[in-house]
C-alpha cells in the first residue's frame, strides 16, 4: 500500500535516526509513510480514487429534504457544529427490498493535500487454497467522523478515505446475547444471514464475527484505574480555523471537567518550538488546566523536532505503575518542518509503547489532513485514532466514551478463521486491508494487535459463497480434498488470542461454528441488521466492486428497519440514516455504476 497526495510527490528524504529527538523530526515532515502490501488475487479491483479537496461549504443541505441548493460560500465549520435534525419522526420497520443502482459517486475536482492511504479491497478466497483468515481487530473511528463532515458539508468522501471497518465500529453493539468463553475479558456473537449485494444468481452468506469488551467501569467512573494524560497540542500556523485548534480547546475543556484528582494531565504544545504550557496538575484543578487550553494559540510552522521528547519524558515523569498513561497528539498532521524518517517514528513510538507509555492520535479539520500517518501512528502506538469534526463528536471520544478510548482491558486481540470446504468454497473479508495478518502471526506473541477498550465492542463481516452456488471463481474439474473427519458439518472454526497486559503471554479462545444454515435478513438480529447497512453505505461510497445493485437507500431503509430494536441514546444511529439521504442527495442518477458493468 502506499500514500498518495494530489499534490506533487514529496521529494524529502529519508534518513535515520536512532533517538527520542529524532523522533520528533519525523514528526515534523510526515509527508510519506512505509509501503505496505495487501494480499492480492486475479479478481475485481475497487473504481479508483482521487484524494480531494472540501473548500469551505459552498453547497447546503437542507436535512429536511436531504434536496441541494445553491448558496455562498460561508466559513469553516464552528466548533459548536451539533447533530442535524432528524428527518422523520418515530422510525418504523420496512422490509428490506433490493433495487437496480444507477448512481455513481460525483467526484470533487479542487485538489488539496490531504493523505489517505491508497487501498484495494480484500481479495475473494477460494477456500481450497487459502482456508484461513487471520487478522487485528480495529477500534478506531475516525474514518466514519470523517466521512460524516465531507456529507454535511455538501461532498461525496474521497474513497480512499472510507475505511469500512471504521464506519461498522463507530457504533458500539448491544450483543445482549452473546456469550463470555473461558473467563475472558469480551463477549463472542456470531450471525451468518444472506447477502443482500450479490450478483443475479448468486446466493452469497454474509458471517458476522463480534466481541464486545466487558465493561466493569461504566457505570462508576471512580473506579476507573488512575490516568495519566499527556496532551500534544499541534499550535501552528495551519490549526488556526474554527474546525482545527479552537475545537481542539473545546474539547480538552470538555475533558478537563469529567477529570478526578487521581487523574494528572499535561499540556505540551508545538509550533515552531515546543512548550510545556501545563506541568504534570492533579486532574480536580480545573480551573488551573482551563487557563492552560486558554493561553493555546496558533502560529507559525510546525516543527516537531522536540514535542514527542518532551511529551514523552512529561509522560514518564507522571508514570502510574497500576494506571493508565497515554500520550494524546491533537493535530491536522501538516508537519512542514524538519526532515522526517517513518520508519525511526514508528520504531520509538513501539518502543515507547512497551515501556507502557501509548499514543493515541486525534485528528482536526480539512485542507491538509494527514489521515493515514495519524492512523498509523496510533495503531503502533497501542493507541486509537478518532477525527472530531464537532463538539458533539469530543463527547462522544473524550466523554460518553472515555473508558472505550483511555482503558484497555484486552491487548493484541486476533482473530484467527478457518473454513470448511465442504460447505463454503468462497469467502472475502470485508474492510480491515490494513489489519490482515500471515496465518503464522496469529500464534507469535512478538506481533502487535488492536486493543480493546473497557465497553467496546468489534465487528468483522465476511462474505461466503456456499458450495454448490455460483461463485467468482469457476468450477473445478478435479476438487481438493474435502473434510471427512468429526468436524465435518460445521462451517468454520473461530480462535482469538488476547493479553491482558501488554506484557503478558496471550491467551487462546477456540469454538466450533456449528451453524451452517443462514438466515433471511430480515430476520436476522438488530445488530446485525444494522452492521450490514452501514458496511453495505460504505462499501457504495468506495465504489466496491462487489456490491453490485447496492444503494445507498438500501443502506437507510435496513438501517430505519433496525431502529426500533437496538439503543439510541445520543441519535447517532438515526443521524446514520440520513447520512444515506445525504449521500444519495449528492450523488447523480443518470450514471451507471462501474460496478454493474
Amino acid at each position: 500500500m502506499t500514500l498518495r497526495r494530489s499534490s506533487s510527490p514529496s521529494t524529502q528524504a529519508l534518513l535515520p535516526f536512532m533517538t527520542i529527538s529524532a523522533l520528533g523530526m519525523a514528526l515534523s515532515s510526515c509527508s510519506q509513510l512505509p509501503s505496505e502490501q495487501v494480499s492480492s488475487s486475479t479478481q475485481p479491483t475497487p473504481m479508483p480514487s482521487e484524494v480531494v479537496y472540501v473548500p469551505p461549504m459552498s453547497e447546503a443541505v437542507s436535512a429536511d429534504s436531504a434536496s441541494i441548493v445553491s448558496a455562498q460560500p460561508s466559513p469553516a465549520p464552528s466548533a459548536m457544529l451539533s447533530v442535524i435534525p432528524l428527518s422523520g419522526g418515530t422510525p418504523t420497520a420496512p422490509m428490506y427490498t433490493k433495487q437496480r443502482a444507477d448512481i455513481m459517486p460525483r467526484p470533487i475536482n479542487d485538489a488539496n493535500r490531504d493523505n489517505y492511504q491508497d487501498t484495494e479491497a480484500n481479495p475473494i478466497h477460494r477456500t481450497e487454497e487459502m482456508p484461513v483468515a487471520t487478522l487485528s481487530i480495529d477500534t478506531d473511528t475516525g474514518s466514519y467522523a470523517n466521512v460524516r463532515r465531507y456529507l454535511k458539508e455538501g461532498h461525496l468522501p474521497p474513497t480512499d478515505a472510507v475505511r469500512i471497518e471504521e464506519m461498522v465500529n463507530y457504533f458500539n453493539a448491544d450483543f445482549r446475547h452473546a456469550q463470555q468463553v473461558k473467563g475472558a475479558p469480551f463477549v463472542v456473537t456470531t450471525a451468518l444471514t444472506e447477502s443482500p449485494w450479490d450478483a443475479t444468481g448468486q446466493r452469497n452468506q454474509l458471517l458476522k464475527v463480534g466481541i464486545k469488551a466487558v465493561d466493569k467501569v461504566s457505570s462508576a467512573q471512580s473506579s476507573m484505574p488512575p490516568a495519566n494524560l499527556v496532551f500534544l497540542v499541534d499550535v501552528s500556523g495551519s490549526m488556526g480555523t474554527d474546525d482545527k485548534l479552537p475545537l481542539a480547546k473545546s474539547s480538552l475543556r470538555l475533558l478537563a471537567k469529567t477529570l478526578r484528582a487521581e487523574d494528572t494531565i499535561s499540556i505540551v504544545s508545538y509550533s515552531g518550538s515546543t512548550e510545556v504550557v501545563l506541568p504534570a496538575t492533579a486532574g480536580d484543578k480545573t480551573a488551573t488546566i482551563e487557563r492552560a487550553i486558554d493561553r493555546l494559540s496558533a502560529g507559525g510552522s510546525t516543527n516537531g523536532e522536540d514535542a514527542l521528547k518532551l511529551a514523552y519524558q512529561q509522560a514518564a515523569a507522571s508514570f502510574k505503575n497500576k494506571g493508565i498513561n497515554r500520550i494524546l497528539m491533537l493535530t491536522d498532521g501538516d508537519f512542514n518542518v524538519g526532515v522526517s524518517d517513518v520508519d525511526s517514528m514508528i520504531d520509538m513510538v513501539k518502543m515507547q509503547r512497551d515501556r507502557g507509555i501509548s499514543l493515541s492520535t486525534i485528528g482536526f479539520g480539512r485542507g491538509n489532513l494527514n489521515d493515514y500517518m495519524m492512523e498509523q501512528i496510533a495503531d503502533n502506538g497501542n493507541g486509537n485514532y478518532s477525527y472530531i469534526d464537532s463538539l458533539t463528536e469530543a463527547k462522544k471520544v473524550l466523554g460518553d466514551e472515555r473508558a472505550a478510548t483511555f482503558n484497555t482491558v484486552a491487548h493484541d486481540v486476533k482473530v484467527q478463521l478457518e473454513f470448511n470446504p465442504r460447505y463454503v468454497s468462497e469467502w472475502r473479508l470485508i474492510g480491515y486491508e490494513n489489519r490482515v495478518l500471515d496465518e503464522s502471526a496469529f500464534n507469535n506473541d512478538k506481533v502487535d494487535a488492536g486493543e480493546l477498550g473497557a465497553g467496546k465492542s468489534v465487528v468483522a463481516l465476511f462474505e461466503l459463497t456456499p458450495r454448490g452456488e455460483k461463485g467468482m471463481y469457476p468450477a473445478r474439474r478435479y476438487d481438493a480434498k474435502q473434510t471427512v473427519n468429526g468436524n465435518a458439518n460445521e462451517l468454520g472454526f473461530l480462535k482469538f488470542r488476547y493479553k491482558d497486559s501488554a506484557k503478558s503471554s496471550s491467551k487462546l479462545i477456540s469454538l466450533p461454528l456449528t451453524n451452517t444454515r443462514a438466515s433471511s435478513l430480515n430476520s436476522s438480529d438488530a445488530d446485525t441488521r444494522f452492521s450490514v447497512a452501514v458496511a453495505g453505505f460504505a462499501q457504495r461510497l468506495q465504489g466496491s466492486p462487489y456490491v453490485h445493485d447496492w444503494r445507498y437507500q438500501d443502506s437507510g431503509s435496513l438501517a430505519q428497519g433496525s431502529l426500533t430494536s437496538l439503543s439510541d441514546p445520543y441519535g447517532l444511529r438515526r443521524e446514520f440514516v440520513q447520512l444515506t439521504e445525504l449521500a444519495d442527495a449528492l450523488t447523480p442518477t443518470n450514471h451507471q455504476n462501474d460496478a454493474d458493468k
